[in-house]
Formats: C-alpha cells, sequence, structure tokens
C-alpha cells in the first residue's frame, strides 16, 4: 500500500470513528482543511518538474476524491441515524384511540331564540328577517316616534356612515322595523285583495335578533336580542294578546301556574301599551314579579304606515329580551356572561 492509498484508508477509519457531525468536521480538517494532509501534499508539488508535478496532482486529486466521498458518506450516516432516533422518540401508537375535538353547541341565547321561534310557530306565527343597519324611517318614523324622543339621540343610538341628513342610518335599536318591513311587503302581496275590498290574510310574525344601544352594566349589553312580535287582522284584540302571550310565557318556562300581570305604560307604537310581568309560584324567584315585555295595541299611525286602514285592520305587538329570558330560565344574573366567550360558563349548557 502506497502513501495515498494508506491516507485514504486513515480518513475512511477516522471519518467512521466519528459519533457526531461536529466530530466529523474535526476529521475532516485533519484531510481535507487548509493545514490538512492532502493541502499539505499539494503544497509539496511546487519543486518537482513539470511532467512529474502533472502526474502526482492526478494522483493526489484521485485521493482527495476517495475522501471527500468518504467524507460525504459519513454524514449521510449520521444524519440517517439521527432521523431514526427522532423518529423512535417521537413515534405515536397508531392502535390508541383518536382524541376527539369534540362536538360544538348553540349559545344559550340562541338556544332560546330556537325555543321561541318553536313556541310561536306553533300559534302560527311565521319568522321575519331584515337589516341590522336600518333607516331613520324604519326604526323610527314608521313606529310613531317623535322627532324629539330621546332615543333619535346621539347618546342613546349608535348613528353609522353612509346615510344623509334627511335619512340617517343606525344599528337598529330594536327588531319592530323587521315587522313594519314585513308588513307593508305582506300588503304589497295582497294589495288586490284590499282594493277590491275583500280581507287579506292576517299578518301573524315575530321578528328575532340582534338589536344596539348605547348601554352597559350588568343587565345590559350594547349589543343584545329582542324579539318582536306582531298579529294585524281585522277581529284582533288585547285580549287575543293576553291569551297568546300567557301561553307562550307559560310554555317557555314550563309552568303552568305562571302569574302574568299587564301594567298600564306608554310606547310611541302601541295605544293602550303594558308593560308584561310574570311571578313564579316556586323557585328561586317565587313571589316576585319580573318584567320580561312591553306589549300594546298597535298605534292607528303605525296601522296606516303599514298601508292599511286602522278602522278596519287593528292588531297587537310585544316586544321582549331573549338575554332577558335566558337569565330567567338558567338563573344567570350578569347578562355579560353569556358574551364574554368563556367557554367553561358555555359548556354548562351543552
Amino acid at each position: 500500500m502506497n502513501e495515498l492509498e494508506a491516507l485514504v484508508a486513515d480518513a475512511h477509519a477516522g471519518f467512521a470513528a466519528a459519533a457526531t457531525p461536529a466530530d466529523l468536521e474535526n476529521a475532516k480538517a485533519l484531510y481535507l482543511g487548509k493545514s490538512g494532509r492532502i493541502t499539505e501534499l499539494m503544497k509539496g508539488m511546487a519543486s518537482l518538474p513539470v511532467e512529474e508535478k502533472k502526474a502526482r496532482g492526478a494522483v493526489i486529486n484521485t485521493a482527495k476524491q476517495a475522501i471527500e466521498a468518504a467524507l460525504t458518506a459519513r454524514r449521510q450516516a449520521l444524519a440517517d441515524a439521527e432521523l431514526d432516533r427522532q423518529l423512535e422518540a417521537e413515534a405515536l401508537d397508531v392502535s390508541l384511540p383518536g382524541r376527539s375535538t369534540g362536538a360544538g353547541g348553540l349559545h344559550p341565547v340562541s338556544l332560546t331564540l330556537e325555543r321561541i321561534e318553536g313556541i310561536f310557530g306553533s300559534m302560527g306565527f311565521a319568522v321575519a328577517d331584515g337589516p341590522e343597519i336600518e333607516t331613520d324611517w324604519f326604526n323610527f318614523t314608521a313606529l310613531n316616534t317623535p322627532e324629539d324622543h330621546p332615543a333619535r339621540s346621539m347618546h342613546d343610538t349608535f348613528y353609522v356612515e353612509g346615510g344623509t341628513e334627511a335619512a340617517p342610518l343606525l344599528l337598529r335599536t330594536h327588531t319592530s322595523p323587521m315587522q313594519i318591513r314585513h308588513a307593508v311587503q305582506h300588503v304589497k302581496r295582497y294589495r288586490h285583495l284590499l282594493d277590491a275590498g275583500q280581507p287579506m290574510p292576517e299578518i301573524r310574525v315575530i321578528a328575532p335578533g340582534r338589536t344596539y344601544r348605547v348601554d352597559s352594566d350588568a343587565t345590559h349589553s350594547p349589543m343584545f336580542h329582542q324579539c318582536e312580535g306582531l298579529w294585524i287582522g281585522e277581529n284582533v284584540s288585547f285580549k287575543d294578546l293576553k291569551v297568546v302571550f300567557t301561553a307562550f310565557c307559560r310554555t317557555f318556562f314550563e309552568s303552568d301556574d305562571l302569574v302574568l300581570r299587564f301594567r298600564p305604560s306608554f310606547f310611541p307604537f302601541t295605544e293602550p301599551s303594558a308593560e308584561v310581568d310574570i311571578q313564579f309560584q316556586s323557585g328561586p324567584n317565587a313571589g316576585r314579579w319580573l318584567e320580561v315585555a312591553g306589549s300594546g295595541q298597535v298605534h292607528p299611525n303605525v296601522v296606516r304606515n303599514m298601508g292599511l286602514d286602522p278602522e278596519r285592520y287593528i292588531g297587537f305587538a310585544f316586544g321582549m329580551g331573549p338575554d332577558r329570558l335566558t337569565m330567567l330560565r338558567y338563573g344567570v344574573n350578569d347578562l355579560r356572561l353569556f358574551f364574554d366567550g368563556d367557554l367553561r360558563f358555555l359548556r354548562q349548557f351543552q
């Protein structure tokens, strides 16, 4: 074995002995570094004749290539060994059952809204929908709200860009505009009957949805939910309101002995108007009167704004807070808990 064959053999042995990439780089420096053995051999050719230098250079270059090939092979072997080690350390036992992420569920207020829609649906009420950014006419004027009413002021209502001074836009403060929109469309659909002096089908609808007002405390939120109800016909009376809403409350709370009280009040869109209070006969709220809704006979001006003759068509309307009903149903005292996004709290209702 000549000198260069011995050098290649030594390099192979040195690389094979390297247990880590750092050890391998140290071994590489011994043979291929600036002061390595191959470099020294190349420097030693400077004094050789030209023909001998060519021959000697070719042999040294062949040895260098063999050493570089051995280095590359050892690098790959160390990388493969490290990968095998990681795979073994991070191996998954595929025989174990998978970890379920769990099924989601409806928010407690959404459960209440579904319950409300189901109960009124069984009484023949349709469900109306409408925009949350509303015009001043549908939100206030069509509902007989005076120009100087406090609800129209900036500190009570969220006004938004895009409207005009004559027709401002706002985040709806209640869902009553959806009632007006539904009634106007209903009247248009059956205008041919009205023009012929024939009775049109009754308007019987609820309007659940999000509403917005400048208010925030334990029982109020800037965003909250409302559900308005409307029944318009030729012979719909306040008595029908009492029967319908009493049946709804007793069904919603699953309490046949629930007592309702209609307290005289004032709303621009109804006349006469009444606040609706309920009283449980058992449970933590037994004996207390709790306000749950506003109601009344639809004001003649509102009936006119629907496109109907108030001398012929009459009806009632009511408005309640699903958030408030949710609090009473589940015994929660702070409304903000429903909208804080705390899953520990919300999972209780799944």
